[in-house]
């Protein structure tokens, strides 16, 4: 949940990125060379409390999944609450503003969270980046979802998942550790997103694909909108203009994010 660290000390998953004119900092993940791009916290005593960040809002440019064994009490993601409670997993997707306020004063609570980029995870790092948003994988980071239950008899499952993750990790640069992280971390995703609300499957939209293939396909060259569009035999205006009706965000804007995140 709270993976940031102002300080950004050595065994720090993120370093202060930037600050939104409200002040509210965001981090991103700082990756070393060799180590898989997962990181692992429990919160089980006052002193790892401790370690949370000094800014008590703040956001990520990576995906976090907090899963309580116990505690009591809230957090806030976007401003709207989100129980601590046995059982509970919290997914907070990249962007958005976590308020960690309540978190601090539950000693008693213990809690794991797991910081990470998509491409830790095979099945993610095989497709586009410009799909991530909706794949099944990450079906509990999807609008509306957010948040889930373990049942009672798959809780030890689920603290035996990131115990093991948290001790390979440890020593990520051991004989067979990726492989070995990028496995529990795909058995973790496919357990949430088996407990994210159920949404009737989208039908592919096949001007959206065309448009995020031919992206894949040209990004690291010098490209514009006005490429993107000759190559599909559209104008630059109504191509954009479709695009953002389809996905909510304009054409540029994904070009741009596709190459931020090469």
């Amino acid at each position: 949940m709270a993976h940031s660290s102002a300080r950004s000390s050595p065994g720090s998953s993120s370093r202060l990125r930037t600050v939104r004119p409200d002040g509210t900092p965001i981090y991103r993940y700082e990756l070393r060379p060799g180590v898989p791009p997962v990181s692992v916290i429990r919160f089980d005593t006052e002193a790892a409390h401790a370690e949370l960040a000094p800014d008590r809002r703040h956001a990520h440019d990576f995906l976090v999944l907090v899963y309580v064994e116990e505690g009591a009490g809230s957090f806030a993601v976007e401003g709207s609450q989100r129980p601590l409670t046995p059982g509970q997993v919290h997914a907070v997707p990249p962007g958005q503003v976590i308020d960690v306020s309540a978190v601090i004063e539950l000693v008693r609570c213990r809690a794991w969270s797991v910081a990470f980029t998509p491409d830790a995870v095979p099945a993610l790092a095989a497709v586009s980046p410009l799909a991530w948003a909706h794949h099944p994988l990450l079906a509990m980071f999807a609008p509306g979802a957010g948040h889930g239950l373990v049942a009672e008899p798959d809780r030890a499952r689920w603290s035996a998942w990131l115990t093991e993750l948290a001790e390979e990790l440890a020593d990520p640069h051991r004989l067979g550790a990726r492989e070995v992280v990028a496995g529990l971390l795909t058995q973790v995703l496919v357990a949430a997103a088996r407990l994210a609300p159920a949404a009737p499957p989208a039908a592919p939209d096949p001007l959206v694909e065309r448009v995020f293939n031919e992206v894949e396909a040209i990004f690291r060259e010098p490209v514009s909108v006005g490429d993107v569009a000759q190559a599909l035999g559209y104008t630059p205006g109504h191509l954009t203009t479709v695009i953002r009706e389809r996905t909510g965000r304009p054409l540029l804007e994904w070009i741009t994010e596709r190459r931020m995140t090469e």
